[in-house]
């Protein structure tokens, strides 16, 4: 794969530095990824019941190898120092303060591996009053309006259904990470990259951001009838009902949609302005469309090249054919169960990249690790012994 040569000890955690990671890990990176003895808290996440592992944990964990140490003993940090001295880069998504608190900050590491990488996920960047607060998925939705501008109406935010900020950042940080390992191979140099979950939520809204910042219309521009999607874009850019489901549909001319639906009402607008006149294209749309079923819509219009979707639930996407066409979705056998992963987003040469490691057991390749290291048997044992580090028990001999 592309990323062989790389080498990451990983210091992440919940869903923005782990799906970094497996980024990373998909491309042929070699990640060890480091856990406290009792593994890290997405292994304990709850919602919907389906582990242990959880989903979190799932959705985020192949391709990296795992090696459990303490890290507030000193010998703990000595051996992950160790790991680092024969890695590339090093990657973490603490809060702020947590990497220097454990001596293994970007100075620390960077005294004794100038060459090194260094790539932090941070909730709110490396300043700023808000520093040392928490962060969250939902929390940065609300912080950078994102939810208000999903909500319909100024005093009805709405957050996005899924932890998008999370992967987001977790791509936009697997992206800082390999424009420095470029820069390392071509130079020798090593790079602070830092990213955070403040920036990737603002950068998830370029394109608004940039309208609203450049013309201030107020906030008041975000009521918007109930069928559009934004506040920004021309009518009737939303989602509908129609007899048998719901369609998306995009910025379509309405003399276009009028001709297409031969709909006297949508041709009496033809001559408004579809951004200022935008509820009310949206409602007399939606009236006229309404009682047509999906059969019908496509009917009308396929043949005029009119943009438009139906609205599928997860059931449905399941079942997609273009999802089958590209092997979105890769059954597991975990145990007993079967779990479905989603493969790599990017095809290389046509193909999805392997999944090459299944790392399920605290501390599972923590031995394995260790001894390409240089570390002797006797030396892991007592490592072992001592909690210093954790691995599975050894099988029973026979």
């Amino acid at each position: 794969m592309l990323l062989d040569s790389m080498k990451v000890v990983s210091f992440c955690h919940v869903l923005q530095g782990p799906s970094a990671t497996q980024y990373l890990g998909d491309m042929g990176a070699n990640i060890i990824k480091i856990e406290p003895l009792g593994g890290e808290r997405s292994r304990r996440w709850t919602g919907v019941e389906m582990g242990p592992p959880s989903g979190l944990y799932l959705c985020a964990f192949r391709n990296k190898r795992l090696f459990s140490v303490d890290l507030k003993s000193a010998e703990g940090r000595d051996v992950v120092l160790s790991l680092i001295d024969k890695a590339d880069v090093v990657i973490e998504n603490f809060r702020h303060g947590v990497m220097e608190r454990l001596g293994l900050s970007y100075e620390d590491i960077r005294k004794r591996k100038p060459d090194i990488i260094y790539a932090s996920g941070t909730g709110w960047g490396g300043n700023g009053p808000m520093l040392t607060r928490e962060s969250q998925d939902l929390i940065i939705q609300a912080r950078t309006g994102l939810a208000s501008a999903t909500g319909k109406r100024r005093g009805e935010a709405r957050a996005v259904g899924s932890a998008i900020v999370d992967q987001h950042g977790g791509a936009l940080l697997a992206m800082g990470v390999m424009a420095a390992y470029i820069r390392k191979l071509t130079t020798g140099q090593g790079t602070r990259v830092e990213s955070s979950l403040f920036a990737a939520g603002l950068d998830l809204q370029t394109e608004p951001l940039t309208v609203y910042m450049s013309t201030r219309p107020g906030a008041d521009v975000l009521n918007r009838e109930k069928h559009l999607a934004t506040w920004y874009h021309w009518a009737p850019y939303g989602i509908y009902k129609i007899k048998d489901c719901e369609i998306a549909v995009s910025t379509n001319p309405v003399a276009k949609l009028a001709e297409a639906l031969d709909s006297d009402a949508l041709r009496a607008l033809v001559d408004v302005h579809p951004y200022k006149a935008r509820d009310q294209i949206a409602e007399v749309f939606a009236k006229v469309i309404e009682q047509k079923s999906l059969t019908e819509i496509a009917a009308a219009f396929d043949p005029a090249g009119i943009w438009y979707g139906k609205v599928q639930d997860f059931d449905d996407v399941a079942n997609d054919p273009q999802a089958e066409a590209l092997g979105v979705f890769r059954p597991l056998k975990i145990g007993d169960r079967e779990v479905v992963l989603l493969n790599h987003p990017i095809r290389y040469d046509g193909k999805i990249p392997e999944l090459r490691t299944i790392g399920l057991e605290v501390g599972e390749h923590t031995e394995e690790i260790l001894r390409e290291h240089g570390y002797g048997e006797s030396q892991i044992a007592d490592l072992l012994r001592r909690k210093i580090v954790a691995a599975p028990p050894r099988p029973a001999k026979t």
